[in-house]
């Protein structure tokens, strides 16, 4: 990581801090330390589920389908990714949770990277 350039496998790498790839959560001086963007890669079982409503969020987020069948739900819209390459996005303030309804592989980005802000 000396040069600013760090290569990964996104499966590997994601295990180690729930999914997160990129943001300001990793150490100054990694490539992958951002205030900026966060980048997370999401590997879901079957029925896997947001327990409560992310309420108040302070991001907008971006979520791409990469493999499977995955539920995003939205004040009064529910939206379902079934193809590869599916996304959907929401701004500041907008409530959501989720579901996976097959084993489901996605690729969530959000911005800014707010430090201390932690929805568990």
């Amino acid at each position: 990581m000396s040069d600013g350039v760090y290569v990964g496998n996104a499966g590997v790498d994601a295990a180690g801090d729930r999914g997160w790839l990129l943001g300001h959560f990793k150490p100054p001086g990694d490539p992958r330390h951002s205030e900026d963007v966060e980048i997370k890669w999401g590997v879901h079982p079957p029925g896997d589920e947001r327990a409560e409503w992310v309420r108040g969020e302070a991001r907008t987020a971006l979520l791409v389908l990469i493999s499977g069948r995955f539920r995003v739900e939205l004040p009064g819209r529910s939206v379902l990714l079934s193809e590869p390459g599916d996304y959907v996005v929401w701004g500041k303030g907008v409530d959501h949770s989720w579901r996976a309804e097959e084993a489901s592989t996605v690729l969530t980005v959000r911005w800014p990277s707010v430090p201390g802000y932690r929805v568990g």
